[in-house]
């Protein structure tokens, strides 16, 4: 059966994203650069047999696929609360979580516990439960609830500042599994994308959530399906042909936006699928990698630039990189990621796939200090080393009190820990070489 539930997705070329975290924070999506590449050094480079050693575990998240950020002391992270009785269906897919409100929860990195709450919306579509990543920044959490509700939080207090609906503002439309977006800050604006045809991304003011500019495609041409509907991808910015721009995979494809007032530059439609598109795509220079699942797979575009107009120009595509949510790393010239079941390295440059193998089948993957993370959408975590010339694994381990959900929350590397999100389970892990 056909499932999805994404947690939108980033890389980029060069960037600020003003985040404010100490060295070794992973203050939002995919860590401080949207690269999914920590800086830190200094980790494990083999587990003991039954992994790392798990420092503290905690419960009481609620449901959802919300990956955590890390900053100032403090995790983020969202999760949904039951109601009394949730609806068999909600946003046309069968309910398998329950309805309920959806949380921002501040919690202690020394032991877990929780510093505060605070209610932000409510579950909406398939899959029901939050998928967000909370943004950081200059002491405010950015997050995005199921339906469609942005917040901006106070982190020292959890008081609400201001809240946004895409909904209601923008008229936005986010497809059958509900908003899974992690609003992207860039000096004073968030970007977002509420999904509408004259509205598909905007530029807000960080400030008060004020409009700054609207991103439309309503008249674009050339592409093989709409791109007015948000997919389940989260923007980042790149300088690409000597602009500054936001770049997104939504329902159509991959769009790039100047960011100096929205003007849609370019489109990849290739990478994308009917069903569902939530990967973040990786931007280095002028090419655009960016892959989706159900049967498309993944390629490389260059973007250039004649005159006043871009265009984009397919380098390869291969139909094997089927990376559904669980992101892709650029490593030096290589792309990590897993496809429907195994572990892929492809040349980023030629598009030459360099070994394909099992290890804990479809799932997530970050990048710290030689080596990757992978963890398997059914619970299992290997440590792999980025080696383009063969697969090494230095250890593996089954996450323990797994829930009955997919393991599909990211993992995240900070501060010499490994955080594993699972349902209502928070788990971190001591990965510091001793």
């Amino acid at each position: 059966m056909r499932f999805l539930i994404c947690l939108m997705l980033a890389v980029a070329g060069t960037t600020a994203y003003g985040a404010d975290p100490a060295t070794g924070d992973w203050p939002g999506w995919r860590g401080s650069d949207r690269t999914g590449l920590s800086k830190e050094k200094g980790i494990l480079k083999e587990w003991p047999e039954a992994g790392p050693k798990q420092l503290w575990q905690i419960k009481g998240l609620g449901t959802g696929y919300s990956t955590p950020s890390v900053s100032n002391g403090k995790i983020f992270v969202m999760g949904s609360k039951p109601t009394e009785a949730p609806p068999a269906e909600q946003g046309g897919k069968k309910n398998r979580g329950g309805s309920g409100k959806e949380f921002i929860f501040a919690l202690n990195e020394k032991d877990g516990s929780v510093a505060w709450e605070v209610e932000v919306g409510v579950t909406a579509g398939g899959y029901p439960g939050p998928r967000s990543t909370p943004t950081i920044d200059n002491g405010v959490a950015y997050a995005i609830s199921s339906n469609g509700i942005l917040a901006a939080v106070a982190i020292d207090t959890g008081k609400i500042k201001y809240t946004v609906d895409f909904k209601k503002d923008f008229k936005g439309n986010s497809g059958g599994w509900a908003y899974t977006e992690s609003p992207l800050i860039d000096g004073d604006l968030l970007i977002c994308t509420p999904g509408a045809t004259d509205a598909t991304i905007v530029a807000l003011k960080k400030a008060d959530g004020s409009v700054v500019w609207k991103a439309s495609t309503k008249d674009l041409v050339g592409m093989k399906r709409s791109y007015g509907t948000a997919g389940y991808s989260s923007p980042i910015v790149a300088t690409i042909a000597g602009e500054k721009q936001y770049v997104q995979f939504v329902s159509g494809g991959v769009i790039g936006v100047s960011a100096a007032d929205g003007k849609v530059r370019w489109h990849y439609d290739s990478p994308a699928n009917g069903t569902a598109n939530c990967s973040t795509p990786i931007v280095r220079e002028n090419f655009v990698f960016a892959a989706s699942a159900y049967g498309t797979g993944g390629g490389q575009a260059l973007i250039s630039k004649t005159g006043d107009d871009y265009k984009a120009d397919e380098k390869y595509f291969i139909k094997k990189f089927q990376n559904h949510h669980g992101g892709v790393v650029l490593v030096g010239d290589y792309l990590y990621g897993t496809t429907g079941g195994s572990l892929i390295c492809v040349d980023f440059k030629t598009g030459e796939v360099k070994w394909d193998e099992r290890s804990v089948g479809k799932g997530s993957v970050v990048y710290v200090d030689g080596h990757l993370i992978v963890r398997g959408e059914n619970g299992g975590i290997a440590l792999v080393e980025a080696n383009p010339a063969e697969y090494v694994e230095k250890g593996k381990f089954n996450q323990p009190e797994r829930s009955s959900q997919k393991a599909w929350p990211h993992p995240v590397v900070a501060n010499g820990k490994l955080y594993i999100r699972d349902w209502d389970i928070l788990q971190c892990y001591d990965i510091t070489k001793k």
